[in-house]
């Protein structure tokens, strides 16, 4: 089997095959990426541990930090304690949700976020309506969104360059 099968059918078993979580099967939210296909993950409890990503999944999925995977407990691990079993993409966490066994303690937290979301949405559309009319008063900028993954721009003044020309 070419690489490019192989990826096509694990992408398709992640995106289509889905199950609910088994009783032994644990849902945590990945804290960030350790090397070595090692990510630590914590549960609804607030334990953290090192989950590891299966062979058949490396380089085919990606895993980034926040993103919520099923793990099954590994017995024999000192330091990795789960391997990932599923990763969780939001139409499999509505499933969840509608059967009711998503966890209360990153119920709010993915609350929190579509509350975000929406609130952002609210002000794109109000700043499309309100774009004809020109108040002074809504010139205060400070509750528009920042991009906090690209640096700052620096705009530099073209005025001063005019000005030590004209000397």
């Amino acid at each position: 089997m070419t690489a490019a099968t192989k990826r096509k059918h694990v992408i398709k078993e992640v995106l289509e095959n889905f199950s609910m979580p088994a009783p032994d099967q644990t849902i945590v939210k990945v804290l960030g990426n350790s090397g070595s296909n090692l990510h630590e993950v914590i549960t609804p409890s607030g334990e953290r541990f090192l989950a590891s990503l299966p062979v058949k999944f490396r380089k085919n999925i990606w895993i980034k930090r926040g993103d919520y995977v099923i793990t099954e407990p590994i017995i024999e691990g000192d330091r990795v304690k789960g391997e990932i079993v599923r990763i969780l993409y939001a139409q499999h966490i509505k499933e969840i949700k509608i059967c009711k066994m998503w966890p209360k303690e990153f119920e709010e937290k993915v609350n929190d976020f579509e509350i975000v979301k929406e609130t952002e949405k609210l002000k794109i559309s109000n700043e499309s309506v309100e774009g004809s009319e020109e108040d002074s008063d809504d010139d205060d900028l400070s509750d528009i969104f920042v991009n906090t993954n690209r640096p700052p721009e620096i705009f530099l003044s073209d005025s001063e360059e005019e000005t030590s020309d004209e000397e």
